[in-house]
């Protein structure tokens, strides 16, 4: 009798959970739309007849799905497979080398030198490596079967922001991408934090690389300290103060990478650390812990209640609403706690939410240019031969593909996109790739697509 009990009760949960996934089509392509970058021909179908329970663990999983396809969408993008050593000896290196003959032709009144300046946006999208970088981006948001690791991949990198127009960041990126932000999209938190902390990328580029204890040359950054709590964990309103970004900063002294040059990786440097004890959020840190100061920090703050807010609030913000419900950011955040940071299992409570699910999300939330783009060559069925000219398609939307400045990252609001000029220069693009004009996209029937009015209002929200 017992056994029967608890099997019926059972029986009624699993109803219950079911019953709070609605299956219309509308609520699948709302699915579609926020786990990735809208569907293609086909996807609402699918899903319908997979179940959108279904879909969402697949997934929640990408390595379960297959994606054989997008590796050939990827042939001929050499770089993406280069360590940043490999990098630094193709690209970097010989750059520097010109860069440094340009110099010098000038000084000696060569009238056709250049300047030797740092090269601009449109310069570094020529360069073989970044150009690459945000065609692969590009190409797996349209044709990968991983859409949620794309979307993922997108998110958590613009949390952990690095603009490629900061010095030898460009040649950093790949890597930074490919191995530090990709693998750990659905892992723990704390594992992802301490992988970008370590990143060449990052340390170059919130300068905590140069960051060094009593060295008048170099001296105390606090750059990277001040960020690490004010934009990847705690928040603005985390409670921490100047006295904890300090203590953060030493904490972190001799966390640097070796030849910068020439595509090194991280390495702690004894000689520049501060080995004093540290007091970082009421928590001592004991003098002469050496590099576990640092681990120690990234500790403290993956742990932190208001890290788990912070995180929490801007991932509902991302694929619920602009104004994330409070009563949702709250069991996020207790989720985040209790897995101990697990973000697979934070994505699972968000996308079974009541709130995710509710009528009220659809259409609640206006694309990025990125997702604008993306989600139009979705729609249409475009063939991608070459995605150069959609990358500057974005730089004319306003997102230059890894060029935001801010350490905050391209801002995730709608008010922040949404202006007369934004939407003209979109419904300009649609009518380039629903017209054939685009050079190295097509679309086998054009008119076919035309009923998609992929310029309308309706169309920029998801």
């Amino acid at each position: 009798m017992t056994r029967f009990i608890a099997l019926f009760v059972a029986g009624i949960a699993v109803s219950i959970s079911a019953a709070t996934f609605p299956t219309d089509d509308r609520a699948i392509v709302h699915l579609l739309g926020r786990t990735g970058f809208g569907p293609r021909r086909g996807d609402v179908e699918k899903v319908r007849a997979l179940g959108i329970q279904r879909y969402l663990d697949q997934q929640l999983h990408p390595e379960r799905i297959a994606d054989a396809s997008m590796a050939a969408h990827l042939t001929g993008l050499t770089t993406l497979i280069l360590s940043t050593r490999q990098i630094a000896e193709q690209y970097e290196i010989p750059q520097l080398e010109a860069r440094r003959q340009k110099k010098q032709d000038a000084k000696d009144g060569d009238p056709a030198a250049g300047d030797g300046k740092p090269p601009n946006a449109m310069q570094l999208m020529a360069t073989g490596v970044m150009a690459e970088l945000a065609e692969q981006k590009l190409l797996r948001a349209v044709f990968s079967d991983r859409q949620l690791q794309e979307v993922l991949t997108d998110f958590w990198f613009n949390h952990f922001n690095v603009d490629a127009r900061k010095g030898r960041d460009r040649f950093l990126l790949t890597e930074y991408e490919r191995d530090t932000i990709r693998p750990r999209v659905f892992g723990k938190f704390r594992d992802l934090l301490g992988a970008t902390a370590k990143s060449p990328a990052m340390l170059f580029y919130l300068d905590n690389w140069m960051s060094a204890a009593n060295n008048p040359r170099r001296g105390l950054n606090e750059n990277y300290g001040r960020e690490l709590m004010e934009l990847h964990t705690l928040g603005v309103d985390g409670g921490y103060t100047q006295k904890d970004v300090t203590e953060v900063a030493r904490a972190l002294t001799g966390w640097t990478f070796d030849n910068p040059r020439g595509g090194g990786s991280f390495t702690f440097n004894p000689r520049i650390h501060d080995p004093g004890e540290k007091i970082v959020l009421g928590h001592v840190i004991k003098a002469g812990g050496g590099e576990s100061d640092g681990e120690q920090v990234l500790d403290i703050l993956a742990r932190q209640p208001a890290t788990a807010t912070f995180i929490a609030t801007k991932l509902t913000r991302r694929f619920v609403s602009d104004t994330p419900p409070p009563a949702l950011v709250a069991r996020v955040a207790a989720r985040f706690r209790d897995t101990d940071g697990d973000l697979r299992e934070v994505m699972r409570t968000i996308l079974t939410s009541p709130e995710f699910l509710s009528p009220d999300a659809y259409r609640a939330k206006v694309k990025t240019p990125f997702e604008f783009v993306a989600s139009a060559l979705r729609a249409t069925g475009a063939d991608v031969q070459d995605a150069r000219p959609l990358i500057r398609e974005l730089e004319q939307l306003g997102m230059p593909l890894y060029m935001c400045q801010p350490p905050t990252g391209y801002k995730d609001t709608g008010d922040a996109w949404v202006n007369t000029g934004a939407l003209v220069s979109r419904m300009n693009f649609a009518v380039r790739l629903t017209g054939g004009q685009l050079r190295g996209v097509s679309i086998g029937n054009p008119q076919s697509v035309t009923a998609l009015n992929l310029g309308a209002p309706d169309f920029q929200r998801r």
